[in-house]
C-alpha cells in the first residue's frame, strides 16, 4: 500500500501542476480538496479499486519485499549509467561523458511448462556495457553473450526459452569503429575477442541502411561479416519491412540468410508478426515463423507459432510476460510441441528504454 500511496501522490501532484499551467485550466479556480481528490484522475490510472482509495497501509512481508524490489530502480539504474559514463571521461582523456549510453542490465526469473514436462524456475541475466567516447568515433562494448554464435532458430526464439535452453556463448569484449557510407549506411567495424581463457579473437563488419517508402512502408537492410579465431567466418542478411495496418495493429515481415561455416552450410528464416499496443501497459506481439537449411538439400528444418503478452508492472523497469507457443522441429517428425513461459523481467539502465 506504501508503492499505491506514492503513485497517488506524484499523480495529483501532476495533475495540480497541469491545472496552474496551463491557461486554459485557470479560467475556473478550482478548491485544493476538490484538485486533490482521486476522482478527478481517469480510471486506468488506478491498478486498484476506487474503494482502496483510502485504505489504510498494511504491512506484510509481500508488500516490505516488493517495496524492496522497486526501490533498486533508483539504487541500481543510476550506478549503470555512472559506470558507463566514468568508463566513457577515462577512455577518451575528456572530463565529460556522452549522455543516454546503452548499457543496461536485465534480470530476470522465468517458469517454463512444456508438454510433458513439469514447470521449471530459473534466473535469467543479461548485460552490455556501451561506452562511447567523446572525442572519436569509438565504442568500447562489453557484452552477455556472442550474437553470432547463438543458431538462428534459437535467436529467433529467444522468448520462448529460459536459460538452460540457451547456447552458452561466454561474454565478448570489443572497440568499435562508428563511420558513415555515402548519406545513409551506417557502417560500423568491431575489434574484440571472448572474454575467457584463452581468449578467441574476432572482427566483424556490420552495414544498415534504414529508408521509408511512399507507401508508408519502413524499410531496413542489414549485412553482417565476422570472424571468429576459432570457429571460423560467417555472414548474415538480414531484411525487414514493416507498416500501420488496420485497428493499430503494427505489421512487420523479416527475412534472414546466415552461412554457419563450421556446418558449412545456410540456414534461413521468414517471421511474420503483428505488434499492437493494447494499452499504456501492455502489448500483445503474435508470430509466425519458418525456418529452413540447404543439406542436404532446401527443406523445411522447423514451424513455430507464438503470442507474447507483455505487461509493463510498475514504471517503465518491470514487466511480466506470457508466451504461450507451438513448434513443429523436423526431428520430432513436426509434431506439435506446446510450452508456454512465465517471465518477470527487471531493466535497470540510467535511460531506460523498452525494447518492446
Amino acid at each position: 500500500m506504501a508503492s499505491k500511496a506514492l503513485v497517488l501522490l506524484s499523480g495529483c501532484l501532476a495533475l495540480s501542476t497541469a491545472y496552474g499551467a496551463d491557461p486554459i485550466f485557470q479560467v475556473q479556480e478550482r478548491p485544493i480538496s476538490e484538485t486533490l481528490s482521486p476522482e478527478t484522475l481517469p480510471g486506468a490510472f488506478y491498478t486498484f479499486s476506487p474503494d482502496e482509495y483510502w485504505a489504510e497501509p498494511k504491512d506484510s512481508y509481500w508488500v516490505n519485499f516488493s517495496n524492496w524490489v522497486l526501490s533498486q530502480e533508483r539504487t541500481q539504474g543510476p550506478r549503470v549509467q555512472w559506470l558507463g559514463q566514468w568508463a566513457d571521461r577515462t577512455l577518451s582523456g575528456s572530463e565529460r561523458g556522452l549522455p543516454n549510453n546503452a548499457s543496461y542490465l536485465r534480470i530476470g526469473f522465468a517458469t517454463e511448462s512444456e508438454h510433458g514436462k513439469p514447470a521449471q524456475f530459473e534466473p535469467e541475466a543479461r548485460f552490455r556495457l556501451d561506452i562511447p567516447t567523446t572525442r572519436r568515433k569509438l565504442r568500447l562494448v562489453i557484452e552477455s553473450e556472442s550474437e553470432e554464435l547463438i543458431p538462428l532458430e534459437e535467436r529467433q526464439r529467444d522468448r520462448q526459452l529460459t536459460e538452460p535452453d540457451r547456447t552458452e556463448t561466454e561474454a565478448t569484449g570489443a572497440l568499435r569503429y562508428l563511420t558513415i557510407i555515402g548519406d545513409a549506411i551506417d557502417f560500423s567495424t568491431d575489434v574484440g575477442a571472448r572474454l575467457h581463457i584463452p581468449p578467441d579473437a574476432f572482427v566483424r563488419a556490420t552495414a544498415q541502411k534504414k529508408w521509408r517508402t511512399d507507401s508508408h512502408w519502413d524499410l531496413i537492410a542489414q549485412q553482417r561479416f565476422y570472424y571468429y579465431h576459432q570457429d571460423g567466418w560467417g555472414e548474415r542478411s538480414w531484411f525487414g519491412a514493416g507498416r500501420m495496418a488496420m485497428d493499430g495493429w503494427y505489421f512487420r515481415s523479416s527475412s534472414e540468410l546466415e552461412w554457419v561455416h563450421r556446418d558449412r552450410k545456410f540456414v534461413a528464416a521468414q517471421i511474420f508478426s503483428l505488434q499492437k499496443r493494447v494499452s499504456n501497459r501492455s502489448t500483445l506481439t503474435p508470430r509466425i515463423g519458418v525456418l529452413g537449411e540447404n543439406k542436404p538439400s532446401w527443406r523445411t528444418s522447423s514451424a513455430f507459432a507464438d503470442l507474447t503478452w507483455r505487461y509493463r508492472l510498475h514504471s517503465d523497469w518491470v514487466y511480466g510476460e506470457v508466451i504461450p507457443a507451438l513448434t513443429f522441429p523436423r526431428e520430432e517428425g513436426f509434431k506439435d510441441q506446446t510450452s508456454i513461459i512465465f517471465r518477470v523481467e527487471l531493466y535497470f539502465s540510467g535511460s531506460i528504454q523498452s525494447s518492446y
